[in-house]
């Protein structure tokens, strides 16, 4: 029986017994026999959405008798049609036996809007056939762990599926992958950093093993110097490509990844009531269809999708300018969800659960409610002060017709730092003095590591194993050791049985020098040293994982984190109101 069944079976409207608690900030589901329902005669209407701002209006629903008047949940309603109750008729009543509550975790995923939204309440077990579950093998981790940073992809494809939405664009398009955010949260769960990246950004697209309708798994062509949105529909390429390709840009492993196309727009930003949006000036774009006085104005609906859509309505009119516009709508659409309008209005955030399942397609790792739910539980406490949207640092690409800005590449002054800030869990945003404190005696002590004697070649025993790098990277390094650093007492242990960000070399304390030769020959930090806190045995090897950031042999892994952001690094956080310009 689902949990709405359950208080249906007592004549018990679970929409009234649905209680915040303000102690932990989660409503409660508080199912019992304190009072008796009457079935709801009403179902409300979905508010209709228009061109401009419009207001959200719907029926009143007819009062509910019970211990908490309150707004229905969408779809409201009594008892299901057709349904008996064992124990009487119209009249009787079975006493429920014990008292339930049904706690459901908050979150802060509201970003996933203009590509995939959770941000809500998730409720009631019928949210599971709302959505789409897409099995990518192992292009993501299929987990995320308490301990370790959580790395979500976010996609907003283009394709043109849904109710009116035939007029944008090419109506047979199978979608690119038009709106791409790579939302890294700390292992703390203190801040989270979400990096939009450029969908004309000229990449390398690899092979992807992608899952066929019949079971069977088709490996879909590489493809060089190709636009970063054909990681996507392309070739019948799926999202584990699009997190494939995205790894292998910034060498960051994903755990999971969130599509949905324009509807998610229209559907969640009607959901809320609208979102609060800025411009400078007035705008009047025919290709979008955005018409927006100069101010402020609350979009929903056609509107917030022309919004995030734009690309001549501001700045240089480009795809750059366009990601800056979407960031601010997310700031606004996360500001809007934690608002107490919205976290106090059952109806408001039920219906929000309800369009964010139906517009989310999601990996088999994150593919059911308590999996969703978990996640968003890791997220709830999360102050949107401390959540920074960044973009890849980008160039004009030299190779684009002279005059012509089509396409971007990568900016490595600008990118290789930042992305060693991600990789080594490094917030965007500022910190308190006693955090930056401790994460400077850590990084001192790690650093210590690397002092003291070194071990010859011939004595060091070690371990290696593939979390992340490239196909048959274990086995190129064991070569690579044996061969050119001499280290014979070296094994191939094979893939690791997590994958990993960065590459991870374990040892016991009496294996120091050990380590700190091994970690001459590779290339690594101090960060990547990990120490246990136990003598080993003799001829005990010590565990080197290769990491996401591993490239080949011979290569440093990486330089040392940077400890603040690149500078003229565009960035915004997400509790800022700013206007488009």
């Amino acid at each position: 029986m689902d949990a709405q069944s359950r208080g249906r079976a007592d004549e018990i409207d679970p929409a009234d017994q649905w209680v915040l608690n303000p102690r932990t900030g989660n409503y409660e589901l508080r199912l019992g026999d304190s009072a008796a329902q009457q079935p709801s005669v009403a179902t409300p209407r979905r508010a209709r959405t228009s061109r401009t701002a419009p207001r959200v209006t719907s029926p009143a629903a007819p009062a509910v008798p019970g211990p908490r008047r309150g707004d229905a949940p969408p779809g409201g309603g009594g008892r299901r049609p057709g349904r008996s109750r064992k124990g009487g008729g119209s009249g009787g009543k079975r006493p429920f036996r014990g008292r339930k509550a049904l706690v459901i975790g908050g979150g802060t995923l509201a970003f996933v809007l203009v590509a995939g939204s959770l941000g809500a309440y998730l409720y009631y077990e019928h949210l599971n056939g709302n959505l789409n579950v897409i099995d990518t093998g192992s292009a993501g981790t299929g987990g995320f762990k308490k301990d370790q940073p959580i790395n979500i992809l976010v996609i907003g494809t283009d394709k043109r599926s849904g109710e009116g939405n035939e007029g944008y664009g090419d109506p047979n398009s199978v979608g690119h992958a038009d709106t791409t955010i790579l939302f890294h949260v700390s292992k703390d769960r203190s801040n989270a950093t979400a990096l939009s990246i450029p969908r004309d950004l000229i990449t390398t697209i690899p092979v992807c093993p992608t899952k066929q309708p019949d079971g069977s798994v088709k490996n879909v062509p590489g493809q060089r110097a190709t636009r970063f949105n054909e990681s996507l529909g392309q070739e019948g390429r799926d999202p584990g490509c699009t997190m494939r390709t995205v790894q292998q840009i910034t060498g960051i492993q994903v755990d999971h990844f969130m599509m949905v196309d324009f509807n998610a727009v229209k559907n969640l930003s009607t959901a809320v009531g609208g979102v609060p949006v800025c411009v400078e000036k007035a705008v009047h774009d025919k290709d979008s269809k955005l018409d927006l006085p100069a101010g402020e104005s609350r979009l929903q609906g056609e509107q917030a999708l022309a919004f995030v859509r734009t690309r001549h309505a501001f700045g240089n009119e480009s795809d750059l300018d366009r990601i800056k516009t979407q960031q601010q709508f997310l700031g606004s659409m996360m500001r809007e969800m934690k608002s107490k309008e919205t976290l106090t209005s059952p109806k408001k955030f039920l219906s929000l659960a309800e369009a964010a399942t139906k517009s989310l397609s999601v990996d088999q790792g994150i593919g059911s409610i308590g999996q969703l739910t978990a996640l968003a539980g890791e997220l709830k406490s999360m102050n949107l002060k401390n959540i920074t949207f960044t973009t890849l640092p980008v160039l004009d690409n030299p190779n684009d017709p002279q005059g012509k800005h089509i396409t971007v590449v990568l900016n490595p002054s600008q990118a290789d730092p930042l992305l060693r800030m991600i990789r080594g869990d490094v917030s965007l945003t500022e910190v308190e003095q006693k955090e930056k404190a401790a994460a400077q005696d850590a990084k001192n002590k790690q650093d210590a590591q690397l002092q003291g004697n070194r071990a010859p070649a011939a004595d060091v025993r070690v371990n290696v194993l593939n979390g992340g790098g490239p196909a048959g990277s274990a086995s190129t390094t064991l070569t690579w050791l044996q061969n050119t650093k001499g280290v014979g007492k070296a094994s191939n242990l094979g893939n690791a049985p997590a994958k990993v960000d960065t590459t991870q070399l374990e040892y016991a304390p009496n294996q120091a020098d050990q380590a700190r030769a091994l970690a001459d020959m590779m290339g690594l930090v101090g960060s990547a040293l990990k120490v246990g806190p136990a003598d080993a045995a003799p001829r005990t090897p010590m565990k080197l994982t290769l990491g996401a950031d591993f490239k080949e042999p011979g290569v440093p892994i990486s330089g040392p984190v940077p400890e603040q952001a690149p500078e003229g690094l565009q960035r915004v956080e997400a509790d800022k109101a700013i206007c488009a310009k």
